[in-house]
């Protein structure tokens, strides 16, 4: 139904508009770079370690397996043809414990994220499951982040561009109203009040009493109400031998964004108590544009610039033995995208 409010919120506020008008500037320039790479798939060579780069339709699971295990959540591979009974097995072996994040291993902006806090709501989770998921430890760290890195492979150190913090969608009481009420009158939460009227149908009548605050989605994705804060006055050559270090050890990898959770910022600089949630690559964007302060032609000029140096490694690659993916492969590798989405149980 067509709300009046939610298209002023959208209208006023470039971070909600259409992924097709927020990139459009950017489309012209990346056809730009086709042009001079002769192909339109170059993203496929800037990270040669990753399935077309990290561009779509790539294995979270597999990147996992290039990432040092302790940098990262345990995380279990399962399928929708697996009872109850064995991804409970898997998750015991592993020594993993409720509450757990159930993904997709192939999807992005957030598509069947989920929260899973008991064995009845994965069974829930289970009856749409996607071909293959992902069941990964619940990390209760207060800082998410995430954080773009980018190397030239002929550069010894990279650069990071972008730190995003991740202010995950919550409501605040007023020790007066209930928490549909709360939920309306904020915009961000607003935008999301038909999932989350859902999810928390037995709270909503509650009242939140004054002060006290309210997670409303546990995880950090613009898409579910997210707000992105730009974090780059954090970056110093503490944070970056960080990241260098964790980049390095990852085969073929040269471009994209960590997704990670700490405890602090001071332990992240120092490599401890910190989690990497996902790795994505070159169909990652710098977060910190979607900061409500950033302007739209600010995040047109810094996802351009993005674009230029994933341009650049690609072309560096495929010297040395990167190939591009052809139309062939891509059309092939959309038809299993699609496959992938539609079959669940």
């Amino acid at each position: 139904m067509f709300s009046l409010r939610r298209f002023k919120i959208r209208l006023l506020n470039w971070e909600y508009w259409p992924m097709s008008v927020v990139y459009l500037p950017t489309y012209l320039y990346y056809v730009y770079l086709s042009v001079k790479a002769r192909s339109f798939f170059f993203f496929s060579a800037a990270n040669p370690g990753i399935e077309t780069g990290g561009m779509f339709f790539e294995s979270k699971w597999k990147i996992f397996e290039g990432i040092p295990p302790h940098l990262y959540p345990t995380t279990i591979l399962a399928t929708n043809k697996e009872s109850i009974y064995e991804v409970m097995f898997k998750m015991n072996v592993n020594s993993i414990n409720f509450p757990v994040i159930a993904k997709p291993d192939r999807g992005e902006r957030g598509w069947k994220v989920k929260k899973i806090n008991c064995q009845q709501d994965l069974i829930t989770y289970l009856e749409s499951a996607p071909a293959t998921y992902l069941i990964q430890g619940y990390i209760d760290y207060p800082i998410e982040l995430s954080v773009f890195y980018v190397r030239h492979p002929l550069e010894h150190t990279g650069k990071i561009t972008s730190v995003t913090y991740k202010k995950l969608l919550s409501i605040v009481g007023d020790g007066r109203s209930t928490i549909q009420e709360l939920i309306i009158n904020k915009d961000r939460a607003y935008l999301q009040k038909e999932k989350l009227f859902v999810t928390l149908k037995n709270e909503l009548q509650n009242v939140l009493p004054q002060g006290e605050a309210k997670l409303l989605v546990p995880y950090g994705n613009h898409v579910l109400g997210t707000e992105f804060r730009d974090y780059g006055h954090i970056v110093d050559d503490q944070l970056l031998a960080v990241f260098e270090k964790i980049s390095k050890s990852i085969d073929g990898f040269y471009y994209g964004r960590f997704d990670i959770r700490t405890s602090s910022i001071e332990d992240l600089k120092q490599g401890k108590n910190m989690y990497i949630l996902e790795l994505n690559g070159s169909g990652a964007e710098p977060a910190h544009i979607y900061d409500p302060k950033f302007s739209f032609l600010k995040a047109q000029k810094t996802l351009m610039w993005h674009y230029k140096k994933m341009f650049e490694i690609a072309q560096h690659n495929k010297k040395y033995g990167a190939e591009f993916m052809s139309y062939k492969e891509y059309r092939i590798l959309r038809k299993k995208e699609l496959a992938y989405k539609q079959n669940t149980n």
